[in-house]
């Protein structure tokens, strides 16, 4: 009966064109890889090699078994991985979102109905959330628009917008809204964790310089002492307040309003259906 090593180490010859580069990739002495090889013949009852003096190359055969190797070996890594997904998703719920608010808001759903299960989450961009949540990787993700894909269940999450906090003394502080190229060109302090609300800001305000804060208590403090403006959201104040000395202004553009949407596998749906009833009660 064939063994998974032996497979592995055809591939390796494959690789290096020669059983001594092979046998030194895959740790083995080059006669421990020649017995091995010779054993892969005896097994399969075929020769895989054509043998001459001081070299050796794959003949048809052997080319052939090469193929077959890389397609279970394949499945092999499949199987390995989707038996590792199936253990964690039953001891473990994975959410990726977008955007940090509807992320933390997940979270915090999650821990309350599943209070027996760990919750790991992360931002992602909006491609590698769907690829993620098809292969296993995350059983919610949150983006920021709706999917249609008859696998998912889809439902809206809500709005979140964004403002611009600005200090008293700014020229445009008394402004009742603002777009993104009235503080193109500025310096802005801006936190490093907000997921596609980076690429937005900095897709809109090309000409301003982005002071970015990776920790976040160095940025709530610089909030505080700093005069540079700097993003929140009408999520944000609802939760947090309003913060001292400042002036909130809305970004009236288009994109400063987001629409999220919560999906998850259709197949998934009844495990999760009151984190989802959650979403559209509070509509």
């Amino acid at each position: 009966m064939l063994e998974i090593y032996q497979l592995e180490q055809l591939m390796a010859v494959a690789e290096y064109g020669t059983l001594s580069e092979a046998a030194q990739a895959v740790h083995l002495s080059q006669p421990s890889m020649s017995r091995s090889m010779k054993k892969l013949e005896d097994d399969l009852q075929v020769p895989l090699f054509d043998r001459r003096k001081n070299k050796i190359a794959l003949n048809e055969n052997g080319k052939l078994a090469v193929e077959h190797a890389k397609k279970v070996l394949d499945q092999l890594q499949q199987m390995e991985y989707h038996i590792r997904a199936f253990d964690r998703s039953r001891r473990t719920i994975s959410i990726g979102a977008c955007a940090p608010v509807p992320l933390v808001d997940g979270v915090e759903k999650l821990t309350g109905l599943f209070p027996t299960m760990s919750i790991c989450s992360e931002m992602q961009e909006k491609e590698h959330l769907i690829q993620g949540l098809k292969d296993g990787t995350y059983q919610i993700i949150i983006v920021a628009e709706p999917v249609e894909d008859s696998e998912l269940y889809c439902v809206k999450w809500g709005q979140e917008q964004i403002y611009f906090s600005l200090p008293p003394a700014h020229p445009l502080s008394g402004a009742s809204g603002l777009h993104f190229k009235d503080l193109d060109g500025e310096s802005i302090l801006l936190f490093s964790q907000i997921g596609f609300w980076q690429e937005i800001s900095r897709r809109n305000m090309p000409l301003s310089h982005f002071l970015m804060q990776q920790e976040w208590r160095d940025f709530k403090e610089l909030m505080r002492a700093s005069a540079l403006p700097f993003f929140t959201s009408d999520i944000i104040l609802q939760r947090d307040g309003r913060p001292e000395n400042r002036a909130i202004i809305p970004i009236l553009d288009q994109e400063a309003t987001a629409t999220f949407y919560c999906i998850c596998m259709k197949s998934q749906w009844s495990k999760f259906e009151k984190f989802f009833s959650s979403f559209q009660k509070q509509r």
